[in-house]
């Protein structure tokens, strides 16, 4: 007869549920990107092609800009522009953008003042630009990233409805050789999923200012970045998460609609782009973030529990360590599913044959970038509103 102890039925009983909850963020939250994509009419009318100002923030960006430019100004798209705000760049960004101009009457590009001090440049430039911009429709992405095709503003613009005035793409990282690769294109895919999924569940909380749209309207009714002008970052995410709602946003990620960024060459670049984030998460309104964070600290205590249970079951009952062994691999075939599909659908190439250690590590590394935070915080502060 198979008995089992209290221990045994502790630690099975916390494995089973462990399993039940990771398996409900898996096939709820996490796929609900891949389900609403097979009901998604990618239908685009003609009266969507809105007209647009496509924005980009470049600071000794002369190389990219030689490289992406020419895919944001060669659209197949009726009326728009290009608004590029040079920050102080020390490189040849200024004549870059001047040989382009030559060619291209619809770009435009302005510089933020170099006597601009104790606020966030980066955001004085996006608000230069957003100034500087002809029409409503806003389009923002990076100086490293270009869209796939030619049909891009088609698909993002194309989304407009009177009652949208936010739309949230997305920005795929392709899967280059190597660890470090495979786990920046994980976590791509796994931040891009949560809010993709958020957002379609009506509780919109962040955005990706690599591919990301709003009006131009809304930006000066939410007063710009008035709300985060003592951080030197937040000019995509914190605006998003103030000027979101159910009603007013949003998500695009049909084929056409992505865009894609560069490979990231050194582990300090990514590290510094994760710190930024984190100095903006603490400040998000609702519960959202929340919600994901207790994925990771559910994924820990199943990960603990299983092994305890198999320790245990192989003193005894080894049966209970064949049901804890049984329950790690469906969690991790239904994770991979789920997450391989929504990789393809994305354009990425699945990291399923490095998911067992992207998954371990991912966590840890986004609690080291949280620690680090905390030691040099106050880089993140402009100290604007000091006496």
């Amino acid at each position: 007869m198979f008995l089992l102890n209290n221990t045994e039925l502790f630690l099975l009983g916390i494995s089973l549920i462990g399993f039940i909850i990771l398996s409900l963020y898996y096939l709820i939250a996490y796929a609900r990107p891949l389900r609403a994509s097979k009901r998604t009419d990618d239908t685009l009318e003609e009266g969507n092609k809105l007209p647009v100002s496509i924005i980009i923030y470049a600071k000794n960006d002369s190389e990219n800009l030689k490289k992406h430019l020419p895919a944001l100004l060669t659209q197949d798209y009726p009326e728009y522009q290009v608004v590029v705000i040079n920050d102080g760049s020390s490189d040849d960004t200024d004549d870059t953008l001047k040989f382009f101009q030559n060619e291209y009457k619809h770009l435009y590009h302005t510089y933020v003042p170099s006597d601009a001090r104790y606020l966030s440049r980066r955001k004085l430039a996006f608000t230069l630009g957003v100034k500087a911009a002809k029409y409503d429709i806003l389009l923002f992405t990076e100086a490293n990233c270009q869209p796939l095709n030619d049909q891009w503003l088609s698909a993002m613009v194309g989304g407009y409805t009177p009652e949208t005035s936010i739309i949230l793409g997305y920005c795929k990282y392709s899967n280059y050789k190597g660890f470090f690769h495979k786990l920046i294109a994980y976590d791509n895919l796994l931040t891009g999923l949560r809010y993709l999924s958020s957002a379609l569940s009506h509780h919109p909380y962040t955005g990706n200012g690599r591919n990301l749209s709003y009006r131009k309207e809304l930006f000066f009714k939410h007063k710009g970045y008035y709300q985060s002008l003592n951080l030197h970052a937040g000019d995509d995410d914190l605006f998003i998460n103030e000027a979101s709602t159910k009603e007013n946003t949003k998500v695009i990620y049909t084929p056409d609609s992505l865009t894609e960024m560069d490979q990231i060459e050194r582990f300090g670049i990514w590290k510094e782009m994760k710190v930024s984030r984190a100095a903006t998460q603490r400040y998000y309104k609702g519960s959202t973030l929340t919600f994901y964070h207790l994925e990771s600290t559910c994924f820990y205590l199943f990960q603990a529990s299983v092994i305890a249970t198999v320790v245990i079951g192989l003193q005894g009952n080894w049966l209970i360590s064949l049901i804890a062994v049984l329950l790690y691999l469906t969690r991790f075939i239904i994770k991979a599913i789920v997450f391989g599909k929504s990789a393809r659908m994305l354009q990425q190439n699945p990291t399923t044959g490095w998911l067992f250690l992207l998954e371990f590590i991912q966590p840890i590394f986004n609690g080291y970038v949280r620690i680090y935070r905390l030691f040099r915080s106050r880089k993140d502060y402009t100290f604007r509103l000091e006496n």
